[in-house]
């Protein structure tokens, strides 16, 4: 019998930090894979990422087993990392909470380039810079 796709399920964990419980307990656990070795399998991959929130998806078939494929981090993060701050703006229009450089942009650009629908890496840089701009991060230089 072929193995056929039962679902695909979507979610955000911590790199080399995902545990059994919540959110991957509660996404994995009605589909019938087994937590431990999707969450070992998880932490080992991202063991260098250790930390900084993963996107994941994860393709279950019928007899149970997965696959998954890790995607690059939210721009938001990234962001969050290179300007130093905890969280963006409550009002982004009168409040600045943080700077990044041009250069940063560009780094984070070429780390997000694959999951983006930019054309090159001057639209993925200024996609980066847009959402900068909703979270109150001022772009500099």
């Amino acid at each position: 019998m072929a193995k056929s796709v039962v679902a695909q399920v979507k979610l955000q964990a911590k790199g080399g930090q995902a545990t059994p419980a919540p959110p991957v307990g509660t996404a994995l656990g009605p589909h019938g894979v087994n937590i431990g070795q999707f969450v070992m399998q998880f932490n080992e991959r991202t063991r260098e990422m250790a930390g900084t929130v993963i996107p994941v998806i994860v393709t279950i078939y019928n007899d149970r087993s997965f696959e998954f494929i890790l995607k690059s981090p939210p721009a938001s993060v990234l962001l969050k990392q290179a300007a130093q701050i905890a969280k963006g703006a409550a009002k982004v229009k009168s409040e600045k909470v943080g700077t990044v450089t041009q250069q940063q942009l560009v780094d984070i650009a070429k780390m997000k380039v694959n999951d983006l629908n930019a054309k090159d890496l001057n639209q993925a840089a200024k996609m980066i810079a847009g959402t900068a701009r909703s979270m109150g991060i001022e772009v500099v230089g």
